[in-house]
C-alpha cells in the first residue's frame, strides 16, 4: 500500500526530473539545434555571429558531397568501425571468455585489462608516438634487434598510417567491452553450465550453446557502441598525426570536423560535419539493431 501511494505521488519524481532536463535541453539541445542552424549559414570565424542564411541555404552540403578530405575522413571512419566491431569487441569477448574460466587471479586481469581506459588519451597518444618513433622507437628497435628488418620504418607513412593510428584506440577501448562483457556473463546461472556438464557438453558447446546465445544482448549493446564510438574518435588519432597527415589520407570525421571548426575558422562547414556525424551514428545504428533484435530469455 505505501509503495503504490509512492509511485502515485507525482511531486517528488518532478522535483528530480526538471533540473536533470533542464540541464540536457542548455547543454545537449539547445547547443544541437543551434549547430543544424549553424550548419546552413555563413560564420566567418570561431567565436563570431552568423552572417545570414547561405544563398542557397544548402550550400556547405553540396560541398562535403564535393570535397575529397571528407570523403576520406568518412572512408577511414567506417574502417576505424569496421575494425572495432571485429578487433575491440572480439578480443574482448575472447578475453571475457577466459578470465570467466578461472578461479584465481580473476580481479587482477579484470583490473588490467580496464586499466588504459582511466589513462588519459592525451598520455597515450604520446606514449605511442614514442613507440612508432622512426629513430629510437620501441617497435623499431625490436624488430631490428630481432632481425626481422634491416632498417627503421616510418609507421606514419602512406603505407603504414593507417596501422599506427588504429592500434592505440583498438588497444585502449578492448577494457571497455571487456568489463560489459564479463557483467553480462556474471548473469548467467551457473545452474545452466552444470546441466550441460552432467550431459556432457565441453567446454566449446557450452560457449556456444549457452554462452553465446545468453550474451547476445550483451553484444549487441557493445555493437551499437562501438558503432557510435568509432564516429566519434578524436582524442588519440589527433595527438598521433596531427591534422591529416601523411597527404590528407588519415582524416577521420572527428578530427576533420575539429580541424575545420578551430583550425580553418569554418565554422558553418564544421557544423555541417557534425551533423552528418550524427546522422550516420542514428542510422547506422538503427540499421545495427534491426539486424541484431535483441531477445527476451
Amino acid at each position: 500500500m505505501e509503495n503504490s501511494t509512492i509511485y502515485k505521488k507525482k511531486g517528488p519524481l518532478i522535483v528530480f526530473l526538471v533540473p536533470a532536463f533542464a540541464f540536457m535541453a542548455l547543454f545537449l539541445y539547445y547547443p544541437f539545434a543551434m549547430n543544424i542552424y549553424n550548419s546552413f549559414c555563413k560564420i566567418s570565424g570561431l567565436g563570431t555571429a552568423a552572417e545570414g542564411v547561405n544563398e542557397p541555404w544548402y550550400t556547405n552540403y553540396v560541398r562535403l558531397f564535393q570535397d575529397e578530405k571528407m570523403i576520406t575522413a568518412i572512408g577511414n571512419t567506417m574502417l576505424l568501425m569496421l575494425l572495432t566491431i571485429i578487433f575491440q569487441v572480439g578480443i574482448a569477448l575472447l578475453l571475457a571468455l577466459l578470465v570467466d574460466n578461472i578461479h584465481r587471479g580473476a580481479g587482477f586481469f579484470r583490473t588490467v585489462y580496464f586499466f588504459p581506459i582511466v589513462i588519459s588519451a592525451t598520455a597515450l597518444g604520446l606514449l605511442f608516438n614514442l613507440i612508432f618513433m622512426y629513430n629510437g622507437g620501441m617497435l623499431n628497435n625490436l624488430l631490428l634487434d630481432w632481425g626481422l628488418i634491416s632498417d627503421n620504418i616510418d609507421w606514419k607513412d602512406e603505407n603504414h598510417f593507417l596501422t599506427t593510428m588504429f592500434s592505440p584506440v583498438m588497444w585502449q577501448y578492448v577494457g571497455f567491452y571487456f568489463v560489459i562483457i564479463v557483467t553480462g556473463l556474471n548473469n548467467i546461472s551457473p545452474d545452466l553450465y552444470e546441466a550441460a556438464a552432467i550431459d556432457g557438453a565441453n567446454g566449446l558447446k557450452r560457449v556456444r550453446f549457452i554462452t553465446l546465445p545468453l550474451l547476445h544482448n550483451t553484444l549487441c549493446t557493445c555493437l551499437v557502441l562501438a558503432i557510435t564510438g568509432a564516429l566519434k574518435v578524436f582524442d588519440l588519432p589527433w595527438i598521433m598525426m596531427g591534422q591529416g597527415m601523411p597527404m590528407d589520407r588519415s582524416w577521420l570525421t572527428g578530427t576533420y570536423m575539429y580541424h575545420q571548426t578551430f583550425n580553418a575558422g569554418d565554422v558553418d562547414y564544421g557544423s555541417t560535419i557534425a551533423v552528418v556525424i550524427v546522422v550516420l551514428g542514428v542510422t547506422i545504428s538503427q540499421i545495427a539493431n534491426r539486424i541484431f533484435k535483441e531477445k527476451e530469455y
